[in-house]
């Protein structure tokens, strides 16, 4: 009798075309138009190498410390994407003129007397060569100072620790990834249609109450074992949850490029304990308030919306402003909850965190049985 109503109830939910298309296309609709919005933040974060012309005049080889030092630092890879700093190129000072006025460089430096800049437009490149030049030609006054003191006497250890570049900070990465801001929105996105798996767990307890459907009812007036009957309506749901979950996760990972880390069994941990955690929340709704199914799927979708809009699905910034300002809301949120286990796997390399998350979703879906049991054990009706 079990897998009779698991198969009955399967076909039902297939069958539902509007929680089919809210629980299956919807999120992928998301997917697709979050992919087109946000598909340029990425690249518009990266950092690209300064180009900058050098003029040889005959000035220039009176400044061979200033070209090799700019040199060195075109040869390191300074940045955190691999790249260096500065692109430098030598040319006239008419190329560089030309150059400058077809916005193929962002500056060009000349010497006389001094190191000069020219640049067509203030912005953050331009303020990076001068920052480069600023500090040079401080260095220079520094030792051109101390040898006016010493009146020529000058250990050479001394002026060769006054001309290396030290780097008093060190590079290291929280976690295994670089941070990313895009993968919360598609994260978030993830967790709400988890959640929409518990549109499922709405129309299952509608089908248990017998005043609210005629199933309801013909199933109060019968022998069924309404506890084996629940739990095969929640498989059902759980089944029909995995596919369109497995469909949009298919579509993230292969076609839009979303990562999801290495460790695929966890991800699938997740997603298992995230979809009831979905269908077990709705069916705490639909047990909870005793209306009409249209009045319930509204507060569902209402309160839905709300915690994945705090999870960071409409802007990354209010996850962390919640967190920073009311940090409980974060832990009291089954979607913060679902996309901070998919960002663990993905940027961190411990897992005190993940589990730290799973805990809580596996307290959040025996409340919601425990409550949705005792409501439903204790209903009873005058007739039929």
């Amino acid at each position: 009798m079990f897998w009779h109503n698991y198969k009955y109830r399967l076909k039902c939910f297939i069958r539902d075309k509007e929680n089919m298309f809210w629980t299956l296309l919807f999120p992928l609709i998301l997917a697709t138009l979050f992919n087109m919005a946000l598909s340029n933040i990425s690249s518009a974060e990266s950092f690209t190498e300064i180009k900058v012309a050098i003029v040889e005049n005959k000035q220039y080889k009176d400044y061979l410390n200033f070209i090799n030092d700019i040199e060195a630092v075109s040869e390191e890879k300074e940045t955190s994407n691999g790249k260096s700093l500065f692109k430098i190129s030598y040319v006239s000072k008419e190329e560089g003129e030309r150059l400058l006025a077809d916005n193929k460089i962002e500056g060009y430096i000349y010497f006389d007397d001094e190191i000069n800049l020219v640049v067509k437009e203030s912005g953050i490149n331009e303020s990076i060569i001068k920052s480069f030049l600023d500090d040079f030609q401080q260095s220079r006054s520094t030792m051109v100072n101390i040898i006016n003191m010493k009146q020529g006497s000058v250990d050479n250890k001394l002026i060769e620790d006054l001309s290396t570049r030290q780097d008093y900070t060190k590079k290291f990465s929280l976690g295994k990834e670089e941070p990313d801001v895009v993968v919360q929105f598609f994260y978030a996105l993830i967790a709400m249609t988890c959640l929409y798996g518990g549109l499922w767990g709405i129309k299952e307890v509608e089908v248990l109450q017998a005043n609210q459907s005629p199933q309801g009812a013909r199933l109060n007036i019968t022998p069924t074992n309404k506890l084996k009957m629940f739990l095969a309506s929640i498989l059902a749901a759980t089944t029909v949850q995995i596919i369109g979950l497995f469909l949009l996760l298919t579509y993230l990972n292969l076609v839009l490029k979303i990562s999801f880390g290495n460790q695929f069994a966890y991800v699938l941990l997740t997603c298992m304990i995230s979809i009831i955690t979905g269908i077990t929340y709705g069916t705490f709704i639909g047990a909870l308030i005793n209306k009409g199914v249209g009045l319930k799927i509204g507060i569902f979708i209402g309160a839905t919306m709300i915690m994945s809009f705090m999870s960071g699905m409409m802007n990354f910034k209010v996850k962390y402003t919640i967190y920073n300002k009311m940090s409980i809301l974060s832990y009291v949120n089954p979607a913060n909850l679902i996309t901070d286990s998919f960002y663990s796997l993905y940027y961190y390399d411990t897992y005190s965190k993940f589990y730290l998350n799973i805990g809580l979703l596996c307290i959040f879906v025996l409340v919601f049985s425990s409550v949705t049991y005792f409501i439903l054990r204790r209903q009873k009706y005058a007739s039929l």
